[in-house]
């Protein structure tokens, strides 16, 4: 076989066996998985960036919210009415005509003194159906 022959044969073989649509349908699935993943990280990318800028900004709302309450209690600690209030809490003083009582802490006695009486009136009224609980409500039966 001559080399006239070769080149022939090797061109119909590209042209026959390897056609230039297949080769051009690949390269176009090829650019179009590139661009559908492009798209979909861009996305992505974006929707955490927003989520990132939604977190911060509910961020500086609280910050804001404590700032406005630090400077309302600052008003709040800084006049004479909080300020005559803490001197008669803290030095027991007294306005004219005003009397300080002293009563003594409250042992475990006096403490648990009432609890059965009021569990006893909590167990009567649960037992009651809603309808006498309504009657009760509505008429004092």
């Amino acid at each position: 076989m001559s080399m006239k022959d070769k080149i022939r044969k090797a061109k119909y073989n590209l042209k026959h066996d390897f056609p230039l649509d297949r080769f051009l349908f690949a390269v176009a699935l090829l650019f179009f998985f590139a661009c559908v993943w492009g798209t979909i990280s861009s996305v992505t990318r974006n929707w955490e960036l927003e989520q990132r800028l939604a977190s911060r900004r509910k961020e500086l709302e609280l910050t804001k919210l404590e700032v406005e309450s630090a400077k309302l209690e600052n008003e709040y600690l800084a006049s004479e009415e909080y300020q005559e209030l803490s001197a008669r809490a803290k030095q027991n003083k007294s306005l004219e005509g005003e009397t300080l009582v002293y009563l003594p802490k409250n042992t475990e006695r006096a403490k648990t003194k009432h609890k059965d009486n009021i569990v006893a009136v909590e167990t009567e009224e649960d037992t009651r159906t809603n309808f006498e609980k309504w009657m009760s409500f509505l008429f004092g039966v």
